[in-house]
């Protein structure tokens, strides 16, 4: 007989935006999460100019939490241009960044990227005319080549996707129309509909919706912290 699954639960949070002044901010946050799920999910914009000083006040709020932390970046967390430095202290810490890649945590496969922006479905944007489009075009494509490359080497049963731009339109609905193209990408939904995920978290969008669904039906979340969730707290909680 086969054994079965035992569900996990996993808390997903994103654009928590730590400041060089927000010292323990968060701490007691992690506390609890700790004592309600099995995997923490950080969905990018873990700091706020992604300097590395803000990156060590969330890795003393992250210390001793005692549970798997994944992680994505987002797009504050390069303004400064330290990625490397902040992804070191936050690892050091004990957030495992998966973008591009893939792992296992108690039974459960997940895959990660940044993601990136350029418009979804018919007003998705195409590579056409000046380099410097192309270019940002490029950059999707290659956000979700990286994340499709990841998926195709996992093999759980279940299989969680993290992202910091949206994969639709649904969950960034809210925002003003005008900036929609720049809070994320069909291309990612594309992917992600190539394979059987059970769910996706992602963040960037502040004035977003909750809950959406890619065009074959897989769970898509939104968890930015301003986003108000079911759990009533800035983080999402989903078994799976």
């Amino acid at each position: 007989m086969a054994e079965t699954k035992k569900p996990i639960t996993i808390a997903a949070i994103g654009d928590i935006h730590v400041g060089e002044a927000n010292a323990g901010a968060h701490r007691e946050m992690f506390r609890e999460i700790a004592d309600r799920a099995d995997v923490l999910a950080l969905c990018g914009d873990l700091t706020n100019l992604g300097r590395p000083r803000e990156a060590e006040v969330l890795a003393e709020d992250l210390h001793g939490i005692g549970m798997p932390v994944l992680g994505v970046l987002g797009n504050h967390d390069h303004e400064c241009g330290h990625v490397d430095e902040v992804k070191a202290i936050l690892s050091h810490a004990g957030v495992r960044f998966i973008e591009g890649e893939h792992c296992v945590v108690k039974g459960v496969g997940f895959a990660g990227v940044k993601g990136f922006a350029g418009g979804f479905d018919s007003r998705m944007l195409d590579s056409f005319g000046e380099p410097a489009i192309k270019a940002f075009v490029q950059e999707a494509v290659n956000e979700a080549l990286k994340l499709e490359s990841a998926l195709r080497l996992l093999e759980t049963e279940r299989t969680v996707v993290l992202l910091h731009y949206a994969p639709i339109a649904a969950t960034i609905e809210g925002e003003p129309a005008e900036i929609h193209p720049f809070l994320g990408s069909s291309r990612l939904a594309e992917t992600i509909d190539r394979y059987s995920v059970t769910a996706v978290f992602h963040g960037h969008a502040h004035h977003g919706t909750y809950a959406g669904r890619t065009p074959r039906g897989t769970p898509v979340y939104n968890v930015a912290a301003a986003i108000p969730k079911d759990t009533g707290r800035p983080y999402a909680l989903l078994e799976v």
